[in-house]
């Protein structure tokens, strides 16, 4: 890992987002009556929290922090047939909470793929990226839309 010990605590802020996009006909039985397995969003909110919390555990060389907040949360883009998933991360330490906030969004996806593979195997997930980040050294990170980054 890298040594941290020198640097000074700070406010860290994450937000990552992403998206599984379904087949017309899942999306249609997704938002009408969800998985047989139990409420889909409900249980894709807990793995993206337990994910961002247990990131040092899947992804090598991370620092364990102590996370002050974990949001996920979704919007529906029917037109897509796309549920959006957003999680921000708070904390108040000596590196970033990137990582967190990226494994939330990619767990909560993985969780909502798994709970509605019984509509098939069609949906997709992607775009998961880093929206915002502030805290630190190198100052905010604002992801610019306009520039399709």
């Amino acid at each position: 890992m890298i040594d941290i010990s020198d640097k000074q605590a700070t406010k860290r802020v994450a937000r990552a987002e992403g998206q599984i996009t379904f087949s017309p006909k899942a999306f249609k039985i997704f938002l009408k009556q969800g998985s047989p397995k139990g409420n889909v969003l409900e249980t894709a909110k807990i793995a993206g929290i337990m994910a961002a919390k247990n990131t040092p555990l899947l992804i090598p060389l991370c620092h364990p922090l102590d996370l002050e907040k974990v949001s996920v949360v979704f919007e529906m883009l029917k037109s897509k047939n796309t549920v959006k998933v957003i999680a921000e991360v708070t904390c108040t330490g000596k590196t970033g909470v990137e990582m967190e906030a990226l494994a939330a969004v990619s767990a909560a996806c993985l969780t909502i793929y798994d709970m509605m593979k019984f509509t098939g195997q069609d949906m997709a997930m992607g775009g998961i990226r880093l929206m915002h980040k502030s805290g630190g050294r190198s100052g905010i990170y604002q992801r610019s839309e306009r520039k399709g980054r």
